[in-house]
């Protein structure tokens, strides 16, 4: 579970100590049978909250259950600490799925994080699941422009140490690239790979984009004291 009382000085110790638990190998399935998508919703005009987990068939990419839930959120806005902020309403999203998946690509960072533990990686080590992130903008590190082909890559590595912490990636010939990292128990060549392929038409893969509509729907539902539409 998630504490939604630490300081920020206790949420950063925790996110030291839990990044240890990191496994930066590939630890999957002989066959991936269902791919999450992972997203939270919210404004800064309220304290209303919509986490979703949506299932997708590996092969066919069709919608195998979703999961979502609505509360209000406790943690403040910081930079740096958002999975304290967007953990526990995942959290119980995830339990209201009957079926768990192979992988998980998150909304947001993994490694690519100032303390090499971001949203991705908080998941991963939390459900023990191989989850990456997959972030539509750079939260850190730099990197050169990939080229404008789809399926190209450019290394993004940390301001304070050079490591190769994710990948800028081309999804889509001549669109601006996500920026994808490891969160837990998968290697960067292969979480790349799994971004690359979800992404069939549009710049963000599947898994991102049926998450965040069924969170939004999720959203303003919960707003509107209203029921989400069926799933």
């Amino acid at each position: 579970m998630i504490n939604s009382n630490l300081t920020e000085q206790e949420a950063i110790a925790l996110q030291q100590q839990l990044r240890s638990q990191v496994i930066l190998s590939d630890h999957l399935p002989a066959e991936i049978k269902l791919i999450a998508g992972v997203d939270v919703e919210y404004d800064k005009d309220s304290e209303a909250i919509a986490g979703a987990f949506v299932l997708l068939d590996y092969q066919t990419l069709e919608v195998v259950e979703v999961a979502t839930h609505c509360m209000e959120v406790t943690f403040p806005y910081i930079p740096g600490l958002f999975s304290f902020r967007e953990m526990p309403v995942l959290l119980e999203a995830w339990k209201k799925l009957q079926q768990h998946p192979d992988v998980i690509i998150c909304d947001g960072q993994g490694r690519a994080h100032p303390r090499r533990f971001g949203l991705a990686c908080h998941m991963g080590v939390l459900l023990d699941k191989p989850t990456l992130g997959c972030g539509k903008t750079r939260l850190f590190g730099t990197y050169e422009q990939p080229a404008t082909e789809r399926g190209s890559i450019s290394p993004l590595l940390a301001e304070d140490d050079g490591e190769h912490i994710g990948n800028a990636l081309r999804t889509q010939t001549g669109i601006n690239p996500v920026f994808v990292s490891v969160g837990h128990k998968i290697s960067l060549d292969t979480a790349t790979s799994l971004v690359l392929k979800m992404c069939t038409e549009y710049r963000l893969p599947e898994t991102t984009r049926k998450a965040d509509h069924y969170g939004r729907e999720a959203f303003l539902a919960y707003k509107n004291g209203t029921t989400p539409p069926l799933q």
